[in-house]
């Protein structure tokens, strides 16, 4: 087994143990609130937020720089590495929700939340921890209903964090 098969093997042991929490519904109706929350309001009002606090537009400034990097970066990955997206590659398997789009890596939902994470941290520091647990529930919500596999989710909080620091002042 080559390094790459083994790795397929643990991203489907991985999803198939992440979507055993379907059959509670409360639960699954908190997964879709959380992953709902990663369509990018926060990522509007955060900043608002800071800068109304602050008193100062520039991490609205560096925020919108960042997302305008991050959206073109994301749209670069998906369309080219064409990743199929779980239901479209194990047999049996369903959404609970509808994807956006038609690929799964990387997880945008994801990047664009841990990219949000990194910048409030560089801004605020510890007082961001809550963000970043935000972020970590907002990947794990995309893969317990069933639209990115664990690899997608953790590309997506490495490339949010690395262009965090990238665009860093």
């Amino acid at each position: 087994m080559t390094m790459f098969d083994a790795m397929v093997q643990c991203d489907l042991r991985l999803l198939k143990w992440c979507v055993k929490s379907r059959e509670h519904e409360k639960f699954i109706a908190l997964t879709r609130a959380i992953s709902r929350s990663g369509d990018g309001f926060i990522q509007a009002l955060v900043p608002l937020l800071i800068a109304w606090q602050t008193k100062s537009m520039s991490f609205v400034y560096l925020t919108l720089l960042a997302f305008t990097i991050e959206r073109i970066l994301y749209w670069a990955l998906k369309n080219s590495l064409k990743r199929k997206r779980p239901p479209d590659i194990v047999p049996d398997f369903s959404c609970v929700v509808m994807p956006s789009d038609k690929f799964s890596f990387p997880s945008g939902h994801t990047m664009a939340a841990f990219l949000l994470a990194g910048l409030c941290a560089l801004e605020l520091g510890s007082v961001a921890t809550p963000i970043y647990l935000w972020a970590m529930a907002v990947g794990c919500s995309r893969v317990i209903l069933g639209v990115h596999f664990p690899s997608d989710i953790l590309a997506g909080a490495v490339i949010g964090t690395l262009l965090t620091f990238a665009i860093s002042p």
